[in-house]
């Protein structure tokens, strides 16, 4: 199994910098964070963008589409800035022969009590079951990208009412 992720950016990759007194995006922290948990898979990671998704535009979301299209591997992971994950998976809807599963975090990867790690890797065990489409693994659950929100208050998705 070979899993390419696509990283844009967003809060799983933000560092501190004392200087700023500012969070920035920073480098993907996928690789290291799959080579710190032993995974056994192959992956290849691509930096795409390094925004946070508020500042992320409608050609960004057609650079990553692009981006998914070229790729020679089937299973997709897409890290992103949860504010507006959704937004961008929209623009990957009918994708044949593609699992693209998009995940982030709501604290960067570096920090102790981050949920990025888990949300890595339930993102990785969705990619392996699902069928062709997208969709989003957060706080445990995945689902149908198009189905879920992002609730800032309770700082996790949930279902669309």
């Amino acid at each position: 199994m070979r899993i390419r992720v696509i990283a844009t950016g967003g809060t799983i990759d933000k560092v501190y910098f004392d200087a700023a007194s500012a969070y920035e995006v920073g480098e993907p922290q996928v690789g290291p964070v799959f080579r710190e948990s032993n995974v056994t898979f192959e992956f290849v990671v691509e930096s795409v963008l390094q925004k946070d998704s508020l500042a992320m535009t409608d050609e960004d979301r057609a650079l990553i589409r692009r981006r998914v299209e070229a790729a020679p591997e089937r299973l997709i992971l897409i890290t992103h800035g949860t504010d507006t994950m959704t937004q961008t998976a929209a623009w990957l809807e009918g994708l044949p022969d593609k699992v693209v599963v998009f995940t982030g975090s709501m604290q960067p990867a570096r920090f102790r009590d981050s949920d990025a790690v888990f949300n890595l890797g339930c993102a990785v065990g969705a990619l392996q079951v699902l069928p062709p489409g997208v969709y989003i693994a957060m706080n445990g659950r995945v689902s149908p990208a198009g189905a879920v929100r992002k609730n800032r208050e309770q700082r996790r998705f949930e279902p669309k009412a």
